[in-house]
């Protein structure tokens, strides 16, 4: 399998938590994770300059400058290095290379600071999937769908975890899980779940024909390339859809 960059991305969801700024004007100081808390105590000077690169590093890492983005992340954390939101962008970056042990090592980091956060798990499983570590990708992506399948705010993010440990299983042999997971959701559920889910067992035993079918009728159905485009990019970095760019070889991180 052919992986591009930016095709991991595309499924990388960036860390959204409130900074520790935000948080203390929500919370009891006494309820801050101990990050917040240390933020807290730097001087407002140092706390309005972190801020200001760290914000200056998404709007790089949006434009895909990915060296300018670095360049203010390691501006940023000279000021305060225990940031989960800034290892998260920094293991993005690293993504962006495909350096990723490295990524890992950030991402890693990010979990230790803000330890069960589902977007920061969701981003180690991605690398799990990515690199074909089968086993420790259905625990993360097991997890994260723990914490996230009762959450109507997370249903999209729910949804395409469920997909990818439904594919994470068929590479393990479990098929019968497999069978019930794809039965799971009727085509009135409001994602690409029943499709993309009816074309991974088509493309698994065979049927390219009825993959490609499946797949077109959830684009007639949703016709935003935005919300399809991680579940396409999902079926590339699997291999059921040969990628324009190169990337991984088949059997890589096995």
């Amino acid at each position: 399998m052919k992986l591009s960059r930016h095709l991991v991305l595309a499924c990388l969801v960036p860390f959204s938590a409130l900074t520790a700024q935000e948080a203390a004007e929500e919370k009891p100081k006494a309820e801050l994770n101990e990050y917040q808390q240390a933020f807290l105590n730097l001087p407002e000077k140092e706390r309005a300059d972190f801020l200001k690169a760290f914000g200056e590093a998404q709007r790089l890492f949006s434009q895909k400058r990915i060296f300018d983005t670095i360049d203010k992340l390691t501006e940023a954390e000279k000021i305060f290095a225990d940031s989960p939101e800034l290892h998260n962008l920094l293991g993005a970056c690293q993504v962006e290379f495909r350096a990723f042990d490295k990524a890992m090592v950030h991402f890693k980091r990010a979990d230790e600071l803000q330890p069960n956060e589902p977007t920061i798990l969701f981003n180690i499983g991605e690398l799990h999937f990515v690199t074909k570590n089968w086993k420790a990708c259905e625990e993360t992506f097991t997890r994260v769908l723990d914490m996230v399948k009762d959450e109507p705010r997370q249903l999209a993010l729910s949804r395409l975890v469920e997909f990818k440990l439904l594919l994470t299983k068929l590479k393990l042999g479990k098929e019968d899980e497999v069978a019930s997971m794809a039965e799971k959701y009727d085509f009135l559920d409001d994602s690409p779940y029943p499709y993309y889910a009816e074309a991974a067992l088509h493309y698994h035993a065979g049927r390219e024909l009825e993959a490609e079918a499946a797949i077109a009728r959830a684009a007639r159905i949703f016709q935003n390339p935005a919300i399809l485009a991680p579940w396409q990019d999902t079926m590339i970095e699997y291999g059921f859809i040969k990628s324009l760019f190169g990337g991984l070889e088949e059997g890589e991180g096995e």
